[in-house]
């Protein structure tokens, strides 16, 4: 609802408005010293009465003799009890009990003070820091502001000679001052945040007669534009002299830019129009608030890599409304830019705030949620995507185990989302956030492992509930991009913390060792869902994930099998019928089209796929002592299905047949030169330390086996390049970009709070 313009209200704010203003932020340091003052009073008054000087006594014969000089029968006690009143006002000591909200029980009265002079504004409605906020001991040593004591000297001389003498500490200027000051305006900006609240809890009469007074406040504040000089004046005061003052001015101002180009119906102090000005102000506050806060609240780092931040003092309790504001800030304003180098910007400016974030869980939550959403987000280049990653890496170093696992289960979550859609061109900030957050699991082992072990039995869960649900769409809870990137990202994370290079560097064996069983185990239930030719590429992702596993942890797994199963496949066996479609995409596809099946094309690409696979997996054993009985099987199972190929009702595929042809042969030249080396070995098949030395050091490259997937290797990164190469003249010339299934599978992403239920 708009707001209505009275011409009370303008001519209110036009004339009085300033001063008015000025007068409660005076009123507003003078109530706070006296509430000080009388508080020490009464502490010395019972500590008088504790140590038995009869106090009363005298007070009573005090109050039986004539008062001649006020100051002569009053004792520096009672006169801090007096608020500062000089003699002249002493008359009107009963009018001290008035102070307090005044009741507008006339509103008649109240205008025609508002259209006069308004000069005895009341200065109770000013906001005033909180007594209970610090301790006795620090609202005694607050000192008088600048301001105060030149007043002081000015007017009463005399006084300030004797408070000099006898009462120093008073006339202190040091920067608790200045942060009580600081304290009172975070107080008023809370007030300005929550104007309905504070309607509501008032009386209806009372918030209709100061509805004048907030409208022209509110509006007054609107009017206050950003400009140049603003903005350098701030940047000079806070770069210079590192003053609080100017951090909040520029966290208000920032907080309206945050929120630009918002219709919320939410009033800001400052408005921005002008797009230097604003990014003046971005990089102004970005870059010097961390640095404001760390000259005022120094942030300690042990070499252990704990922090340490005084967060019991004062200052800290102080700075904590403009902290907290100016994280929302930023965190709102994350979601809202659209540039890479600004929000790259704002990514790295969260760094130096997170050790004072670190007592707002709540806070703290909402960052991560917003920064892992952009490490997510398939828009979002790999420089932003990696200076958010350090953003989550550093708080998930820093923070205690509850937040710790927090961050772990928000980065899997978003990894889940991020992987719904997989295409040629987010594949690779796939990779990415699979990479980077397999990193966060080997922080904190216990946590870790936990967390691992709740989400692969989610997997597992989900696994087995499409077996024994007899749906339809049961398996698409399993056969979609998030399911399969879900377990090729724990077999990352595993490769990565279970290597024998990393336990060695720990000394110990990693607690995520004992996560590759059941890891292995829901991979091999997943291939084996639905064993049909139009999932054959799905086996092939979950196979090269076993593969990296097997080979970073030295875990043998029998996935021969799985790939003779493929060959076993009718797909495989019969004559398929030539087609003109372009090669299938095996890297991004998990299911087949049906317009591939029985085609030349797919039966040329699922055999590339095994020859590719096998060699792979039996490279991983090509030094080991019992290579020759590893192979022999697969041998005798290859030379069979070769036979059967070749024959009149066989597939007649001549490329196929040949690929395997040749990794028959290198398979078997593998077995002998490994059989001419262990015939001079002198320990037994019982001997493991014997066994396990066996050609220890020596280059797998070196065997033909090895040397053969070498050369493989290379011709397909050749092949990669081309196709590349392709595909990027193809989008230069306005190629379309083919986008991946759109599969959703919510289960996995709310797996961790099944995952507790279910425990």
């Amino acid at each position: 609802m708009a707001k209505t313009s009275k011409k009370a209200t303008r001519k209110f704010e036009k004339n009085h408005l300033k001063d008015s203003l000025e007068r409660r932020k005076v009123g507003a340091k003078i109530k706070q010293k006296v509430q000080i003052k009388e508080k020490r009073a009464l502490r010395n008054a019972k500590d008088a009465e504790f140590l038995g000087k009869g106090k009363a006594e005298d007070g009573e014969e005090d109050a039986s003799e004539p008062k001649a000089d006020p100051f002569g029968q009053m004792s520096v006690d009672d006169f801090f009890a007096g608020g500062f009143e000089v003699p002249e006002k002493l008359a009107k000591k009963n009018a001290k009990k008035a102070l307090g909200k005044r009741k507008r029980s006339e509103p008649e009265a109240e205008k025609e003070e508002d259209e006069g002079d308004s000069s005895d504004a009341s200065y109770e409605e000013a906001p005033v820091a909180s007594d209970d906020e610090g301790s006795e001991d620090e609202d005694e040593d607050m000192g008088m502001s600048k301001e105060a004591m030149e007043a002081l000297a000015e007017k009463d001389p005399e006084f300030y000679k004797y408070l000099k003498e006898n009462d120093p500490e008073t006339l202190d200027f040091d920067e608790d001052a200045d942060l009580a000051e600081v304290d009172g305006l975070s107080g008023s900006e809370e007030e300005e945040e929550r104007p309905k609240k504070k309607s509501k809890k008032s009386k209806k009469a009372k918030a209709e007669e100061m509805e004048v007074d907030e409208e022209s406040e509110e509006e007054m504040l609107d009017e206050t534009e950003v400009t140049k000089e603003m903005v350098a004046k701030w940047k000079k005061a806070m770069s210079e002299q590192h003053s609080l003052r100017a951090m909040r001015q520029v966290v208000l101002a920032f907080r309206a830019a945050a929120h630009v180009n918002e219709d919320e119906g939410k009033d800001y102090k400052y408005t921005i129009t002008n797009p230097e000005v604003y990014h003046q102000l971005l990089v102004v506050t970005l870059q010097l608030v961390p640095e404001v806060l760390q000259h005022h609240l120094p942030v300690k780092e042990s070499a252990a890599g704990k922090i340490r931040v005084s967060t019991d003092s004062k200052k800290f309790k102080t700075l904590t409304p403009l902290l907290k504001s100016h994280t929302t800030s930023v965190q709102h304003l994350l979601t809202t830019l659209s540039d890479e180098a600004t929000l790259k910007l704002t990514l790295s400016t969260i760094n130096p705030l997170l050790p004072y974030l670190l007592p707002f869980k709540k806070v703290l939550k909402g960052i991560v949620k917003t920064v892992v959403d952009i490490w997510s987000d398939a828009s979002s280049s790999e420089a932003t995507r990696i200076t958010a990653f350090l953003v989550v890496r550093r708080l998930a170093v820093i923070g205690d185990a509850g937040l710790r696992e927090a961050v772990l289960k928000t980065v899997y979550q978003g990894l889940v989302k991020g992987a719904r859609n997989t295409t040629i061109h987010t594949i690779q900030g796939i990779n990415l956030m699979k990479n980077s957050a397999a990193e966060l699991w080997g922080l904190d082992p216990t946590i870790g492992y936990t967390t691992g072990f709740t989400f692969i039995r989610q997997l597992a869960i989900h696994l087995r509930s499409s077996i024994t649900n007899n749906a339809k769409e049961s398996y698409k809870t399993i056969y979609n991009w998030q399911y399969i990137h879900s377990l090729d990202f724990w077999s990352c994370v595993l490769a990565e913390h279970c290597s024998p290079l990393n336990e060695a560097a720990r000394g110990k064996e990693s607690q995520l060792r004992a996560l590759i069983y059941p890891a292995v185990q829901v991979t091999l239930g997943a291939m084996r869902l639905i064993p049909t030719a139009t999932y054959f590429p799905l086996r092939f992702h979950l196979v090269r994930s076993l593969l990296r596993l097997s080979r970073a942890t030295g875990t043998y797994i029998p996935l021969a099998p799985l790939l003779l199963e493929v060959l076993s496949a009718a797909e495989m066996k019969k004559h398929a019928k030539p087609s003109t479609q372009r090669p299938l995409d095996f890297a991004v596809s998990y299911k087949a089209p049906k317009i591939y099946l029985r085609t030349r094309v797919y039966q040329d690409g699922v055999g590339e796929q095994v020859v590719e696979l096998l060699g792979e997996f039996f490279v991983l054993w090509c030094t080991s002592v019992a290579a020759p009985e590893l192979g022999l099987p697969v041998i005798v199972m290859l030379k069979r299905w070769l036979k059967e190929a070749g024959a009149k009702t066989g597939n007649r595929n001549g490329k196929v047949n040949a690929a395997l042809g040749i990794l028959v042969q290198k398979i078997e030249a593998n077995g002998r030169w490994v059989e001419e080396r262990r015939v001079k070995v002198e320990f037994a098949p019982g001997n493991r330390a014997g066994v396990e030395g066996f050609l220890k050091g020596f280059g797998w490259e070196k065997t033909p086996l090895g040397a053969y997937v070498v050369g493989q290797r290379k011709q397909r990164e050749e092949k990669a390049r081309v196709l590349e190469a392709g595909r990027r003249d193809e989008d230069k010339k306005g190629g379309k970009r083919g986008r991946g299934e759109d599969v959703v599978m919510d289960d996995v992403v709310e797996s961790s709070d099944e995952g507790e239920d279910d425990e």
